[in-house]
């Protein structure tokens, strides 16, 4: 069976650069400290924590709250769904890209 032409294996919600600079920060890593993917994307922690509501529903990422102190810490990462679903989208986005790219079909 062939494989789903590279703009059929995009995720939606991940069309948006916001969101699609989240989850690729936590492609590398198990989790991430909610800091230091704020800082790492550049976003407000209130812009953050509406975009990652908006992962979280989706079944992309999980978070997990670390009593530390007074405070605590908040914990992100993908779920294995998320991993894949990140890792499909940025390989349609690299295929979509190369087609663009002299040599790449259409291009004499």
């Amino acid at each position: 069976m062939a494989e789903p032409p590279a703009d059929a294996r995009l995720v939606p919600l991940l069309l948006d650069p916001t969101r699609l600079r989240i989850a690729t920060a936590l492609v590398a890593t198990d989790e991430a400290d909610f800091g230091a993917v704020r800082d790492r994307v550049g976003l407000t922690d209130s812009a953050l924590s509406t975009q990652l509501k908006a992962l979280a529903a989706a079944d992309l990422i999980t978070s997990r709250r670390e009593p530390t102190g007074t405070a605590g810490r908040t914990w992100i990462g993908l779920t294995p769904q998320g991993r894949e679903q990140v890792g499909a989208h940025i390989m349609a986005l690299r295929e979509i890209g190369s087609d663009a790219s002299p040599g790449g079909p259409g291009h004499a």
